[in-house]
């Protein structure tokens, strides 16, 4: 009887994610807030609690995070990341200043503890690659001039959660400094490790990984992600930063191969997740904090437009590829929630999930929105205050014809002075 009920369950929920993700693409926007709403319905406080499937879901949910990390691993290749580092830290240093200490501040002010501002500052400053890629493509942009550095933005943060997701996972344990410093001690050094290893050898082994068989080459990086999660988590690492750096470890064919594999499977379980993290919410939690919310959501909308105006400008794209590039950073969502869900899960702050549920439901709907509309409001704004929108002569300004093969970019695109002529 009782797998009979967690059978009617847990298919219930498969369905509806699948009938809500078409509903979604119909209107062509990010199905993650009705995911987000799904698991408020049906948790605790909801219209309809489950029982039987919901340890179940913990585990997708858990599957889900390892997938997502190991999807976004597979994205890039180790020389990417060490040349990303090089060339574009200091738009990385600038998104940390202005996107995470926002919600350390407002932590803070709302009474919660060094340590929820050490995590809220996680789930304001990382933006939704998930989400972000998917506008990209739906608004015919990825050969853009403005594309590379958002891309670049992307990248570094994904970077930087090697790092940080290590630090809160020694907060919210409350061990103490040795403990915390020997934990990301361990962290530093395995993605040194593994990036080294990957630089060095990656041919090795994705060799070693490859197969002609979809079936064995899916069993294999599955099994192998997830022996590497469970071993970072062992250590307390993070097994979501052990699933990215496997990831990072597979390049070529191989790469390309699991990344179609694996994708529906990342999918589900992200979808699984997304409905793990609402039915531990209560509705009832989110007015309370809803307000605050909304007021940190405009000020980090904001600061990231600021941020990619700011990273555009210092790649020579022109002013509106940079209003472009700020609107499009806009969106968080999936690592926001992941942040959130270790605090709840450690049991830090009663309110922060609520308040992040609130938080992403809030900029997953509008990201897309700044993404379409932030240029051509700058322009109308420009326009209406008689300020050119297109750089001026004195300004070093070139047309796109001394700028050889450059995707569709408009007349303002590039900036001379700047090295621009020459990136992709």
């Amino acid at each position: 009887m009782h797998s009979a009920v967690f059978l009617i369950e847990f298919g219930a929920i498969i369905l509806g994610l699948g009938l809500l993700g078409r509903f979604a693409a119909r209107f062509s926007f990010s199905p993650i807030p009705l995911y987000l709403l799904a698991g408020l319905a049906f948790g605790n406080g909801g219209l309809l609690p489950l029982g039987a499937s919901e340890e179940f879901v913990a585990i997708g949910a858990e599957i889900g995070v390892i997938l997502l990390l190991l999807m976004l691993g597979l994205e890039y290749t180790a020389s990417d990341l060490v040349s990303n580092l090089k060339t574009q830290y200091p738009a990385g240093l600038v998104d940390f200043t202005l996107n995470a200490l926002p919600g350390a501040i407002a932590a803070l002010l709302l009474g919660w503890g060094p340590v929820a501002a050490v995590v809220l500052a996680g789930v304001t400053w990382i933006s939704s690659s998930g989400v972000i890629a998917k506008v990209l493509g739906d608004l015919g942009r990825l050969g853009n001039r403005e594309t590379p550095v958002i891309l670049s933005i992307l990248v570094l943060e994904d970077l930087a959660m090697a790092v940080y997701l290590p630090i809160i996972t020694a907060l919210l344990a409350g061990v103490g400094l040795a403990a915390g410093s020997v934990t990301l001690a361990i962290a530093l050094g395995v993605a040194g490790l593994v990036l080294f290893l990957a630089l060095r050898y990656g041919r090795l082994i994705s060799r070693f990984v490859s197969s002609d068989d979809p079936e064995k080459l899916l069993l294999v990086v599955l099994g192998l992600t997830l022996l590497v999660a469970g071993v970072a988590q062992q250590l307390q690492v993070s097994a979501a930063v052990g699933a990215f750096l496997v990831g990072i470890a597979l390049s070529g064919e191989v790469a390309e191969g699991a990344h179609t594999l694996l994708s529906p499977l990342r999918d589900l379980f992200a979808a699984v997740f997304f409905v793990f993290f609402g039915l531990h919410t209560d509705p009832a939690s989110i007015p309370p904090v809803i307000l605050p919310a909304l007021a940190l959501a405009i000020v980090t909308a904001l600061t990231k437009i600021a941020t990619g105006y700011w990273a555009a400008r210092r790649a020579g794209i022109g002013v509106k590829g940079r209003w472009r590039a700020g609107g499009t950073l806009v969106a968080r969502g999936e690592f926001s929630i992941v942040i959130a869900g270790l605090a709840v899960s450690a049991g830090v702050q009663p309110q922060m999930g609520p308040f992040a549920t609130a938080y992403v439901l809030v900029l997953v709907v509008i990201g897309p929105l700044t993404a379409r509309f932030t240029e051509p409001i700058a322009a109308h704004v420009a326009r209406r205050r008689g300020t050119p929108t297109t750089p001026a002569a004195g300004d070093g300004a070139v047309p796109v014809e001394s700028a050889p093969s450059l995707p569709k970019a408009d007349s303002d695109d590039v900036e001379a002075g700047s090295g621009a002529s020459g990136r992709v």
